[in-house]
C-alpha cells in the first residue's frame, strides 16, 4: 500500500489531499493573520497612524499608547480572533481531507500539521505581507492560536502574562516570559506529541521572543516604557 513520505513523517496512501490543504490553509491563515487591524483601526477609529508614534508597532499596546484603550481593545479583540478562525477552520478542512487515516490531536500522526499552520499564523502577523513584512509582536494573535488549539493552554498563558504585568508594569515582560514557556506548557499538556509538533511550538514562542529583542535591550537599558491606560505617546520613542 503506497504513500507519501517526508523523512520520519509518513502519510498512508490517499492522504496527498491532506498535504494540499495543509499547504492552502497555511497560505490562507498566512495573509489573513498579516491583516495589520492595529493599522486600519488606528486609522478608522483613532485617525492616526499608529506606526508614527510610540515604537511604531501595531499591536495592542503600542495601539493603547497612540490611539487609546477602544482602538487597543478593538486591536486586540480582531487580532486574537484571527489566530482563533484560521486554526479551528484548517482544522476542520484538514481533517476533513485526511477522513479519519491518521489523527491530528495532539501525539496523532499528523499533529504537526495544525502546528505548521499555527506557525504560519503567526509568521502573517509579525511578518505581514501588507507592510512589506513588518508587524506586530506576535502575543495577541499567539494567544488566539492557542485559544483555538486548546483553551486550557491559552488561559495558562494569559494567567503568567497578566500576572507578571501586574507586578512589574511591563506589558514585554509578561510577553516574553509567556512566550518563551509556550514549549514547556506544550509538553505539559500533551507529553505524547511528537517531536516535530513539539519543536515547531517551541519556534512559535520562540520567535515572539525575537519580535521582542528591542523590549529587551530597553530593559536591560532601564528605559522601558511602563504601561499605562491614560498616558499618550505623540512621538516614535
Amino acid at each position: 500500500m503506497g504513500g507519501v513520505s517526508f523523512g520520519s513523517l509518513y502519510l498512508p496512501a490517499g492522504d496527498e489531499a491532506a498535504l494540499f490543504s495543509l499547504v492552502a490553509c497555511m497560505v490562507v491563515s498566512y495573509f489573513i493573520c498579516g491583516i495589520p487591524f492595529g493599522l486600519i483601526l488606528g486609522r478608522f477609529m483613532g485617525h492616526v497612524d499608529i506606526r508614527k508614534s510610540g515604537s511604531g508597532n501595531i499591536g495592542t499596546t503600542n495601539a493603547l499608547r497612540v490611539a487609546g484603550p477602544k482602538v487597543a481593545a478593538a486591536t486586540l479583540l480582531f487580532d486574537v480572533l484571527k489566530g482563533v478562525v484560521c486554526i479551528n477552520a484548517s482544522r476542520s478542512v484538514i481533517g476533513s481531507a485526511l477522513a479519519g487515516t491518521t489523527s491530528l490531536e495532539a501525539g496523532g500522526g499528523a499533529d504537526w500539521m495544525v502546528a505548521l499552520v499555527a506557525l504560519a499564523c503567526l509568521y502573517g502577523h509579525i511578518f505581514s505581507p501588507y507592510l512589506k513584512f513588518h508587524g506586530g509582536k506576535g502575543i495577541a494573535t499567539g494567544v488566539g492560536i492557542l485559544f483555538g488549539f486548546f483553551w486550557p493552554l491559552a488561559l495558562v498563558h494569559l494567567t503568567i502574562f497578566i500576572v507578571l504585568v501586574a507586578i512589574t508594569k511591563y506589558v514585554s515582560v509578561g510577553s516574553i516570559a509567556t512566550a518563551a514557556v509556550v514549549p514547556v506548557t506544550v509538553f505539559i499538556a500533551f507529553p505524547s506529541m511528537s517531536p516535530l509538533s513539539l519543536a515547531i511550538w517551541a519556534l512559535l514562542g520562540w520567535t515572539v521572543v525575537w519580535a521582542h529583542r528591542s523590549n529587551i535591550k530597553k530593559l536591560r537599558a532601564g528605559n522601558e516604557n511602563k504601561l499605562s491606560f491614560s498616558k499618550r505617546a505623540d512621538k516614535k520613542d
